[in-house]
């Protein structure tokens, strides 16, 4: 089948006063033992500037052993911010951006600059993408918690719960529809949340949904346990929800409600981790998935009878090549793609443990879990690159993908806009009272 394709990730990330422990070898070599043959990272602005961001993570990216493209976040607005986001479009190959609505006082954007990115997204033909969570609340549930003494990792998620998550997703959705452009939503982790696409795609609109891996498969009920190190490796924005959350992204991305799956890869050891151990607020978010994405997903999708094999290529390949406009050289076996194949053994057991992972973590989410659907051999461009528990990668030898604008989900937004305008019925013309 096709390589896998992970559309959220973030190799070599500075955030929260640390750096993420993967970069962009060891986190692909850790995909490529998983079957994933390419990934989308998201380029961070230096000082608001994408220009600058861009040279950082080329330079990062040096290293790369695998395909990869990035996306674009947008921190700030002014002139030189849209201009930039025309260069990165036409020059460089980026046609997704990205609006934080959560972690306020760094990357977090208001609602007057998302209809600015909104709007520039729209004219420029790339996709606009959110991580929706309603940072204002958050600090003031983070407030709440502090106040009540409660400051160890459970502390996290009490203070986004899945209201917060809901209302920025619908809002997004809104102001995404008031523009009329497609809107992508990230790591959607609660009902509340899955709830708002699904009534967004049944009135007709471009959304599309991202569950992760982690939000599909687990559950918060480690965050409670009584070892530091064990709670805090599960500490992500939007955080891993109640057990019930998961069941029904997974019916939602059976049903087509969700469209595809990432991981949001955002590694931190427990060193790293223990930032926060006498304050919530400064453990670094993120958890592990890029190796164990494709093996996860087959063994709860597929393996469980929830999803037939030709949709979980569809879910872990396809559809991210189509949405990113980068189909059929990605997401496909087929004449002139780029002989990006994997080999799944359906009959195969797997065990998962840090021990044993490709990633530099000395911790994993997944620790302990058992299923079934190994990957046997990773072909990627033609070359096999795992085969038999060996990795055969080199520093350097990963290709950037340029991506091109107006893919399928702006296909008929013209005739939509023309339709609306014809039918204002206005300016209505009046005539002014004469004395």
């Amino acid at each position: 089948m096709p390589g896998g394709i992970d559309p959220h990730t973030h190799l070599a990330m500075e955030f929260m006063g640390t750096e993420t422990i993967d970069d962009f070898f060891s986190g692909q070599a850790a995909a490529l033992a998983g079957g994933t043959t390419m990934h989308i990272d998201f380029v961070i602005p230096v000082n608001g500037s994408l220009s600058l961001g861009l040279e950082a993570y080329k330079e990062k990216a040096k290293k790369s052993c695998m395909d990869y493209g990035f996306h674009m976040a947008i921190t700030k607005w002014d002139e030189e911010v849209s201009r930039e986001m025309e260069i990165m479009v036409k020059e460089k190959g980026i046609n997704s951006f990205k609006f934080f609505l959560a972690y306020k006082g760094s990357l977090m954007i208001n609602d007057e600059l998302l209809l600015h990115g909104l709007k520039k997204c729209k004219s420029l033909g790339a996709l606009a993408m959110v991580h929706a969570e309603n940072g204002d609340a958050v600090v003031e549930g983070q407030k709440r918690m502090i106040e009540l003494g409660i400051t160890g990792p459970e502390g996290h998620v009490l203070s986004r719960p899945p209201v917060l998550e809901g209302e920025a997703t619908a809002r997004a959705i809104r102001l995404a529809g008031f523009v009329n452009t497609p809107l992508y939503v990230v790591h959607v982790m609660s009902i509340e949340a899955m709830e708002e696409i699904a009534k967004a795609r049944k009135a007709g609109q471009r959304v599309i949904g991202e569950p992760v891996v982690s939000g599909l498969v687990l559950d918060d009920s480690a965050i409670w346990d009584h070892d530091f190190t064990t709670a805090s490796k599960y500490v992500m924005s939007p955080p891993i929800r109640a057990s019930g959350h998961d069941k029904a992204l997974q019916a939602a991305l059976s049903t087509g409600v969700l469209q595809l799956v990432g991981t949001d890869h955002c590694a931190f050891n427990s060193t790293q981790k223990a930032l926060g151990i006498d304050d919530f607020r400064k453990i670094p978010n993120g958890v592990n998935g890029l190796e164990e994405r494709m093996l996860l997903v087959w063994d709860t999708m597929v393996e469980s009878g929830q999803l037939s094999v030709t949709d979980y290529v569809r879910i872990t390949s396809t559809e991210c090549a189509k949405i990113f406009n980068i189909y059929p050289r990605k997401g496909a076996i087929l004449a002139g793609s780029d002989a990006d194949i994997i080999i799944l053994n359906p009959d195969s057991s797997f065990v998962i443990t840090a021990r044993s992972h490709h990633s530099r973590l000395d911790t994993n989410v997944y620790e302990g879990r058992r299923g079934k659907g190994e990957v046997e051999v990773t072909i990627a461009g033609g070359r096999i690159v795992w085969q038999s528990g060996e990795l055969k990668v080199a520093p350097g030898s990963g290709r950037y993908v340029e991506m091109l604008p107006f893919s399928y989900l702006f296909d008929g937004i013209d005739k939509a806009d023309a339709k609306y305008l014809s039918s204002l019925q206005a300016p209505v013309k009046r005539f002014k009272a004469t004395s």
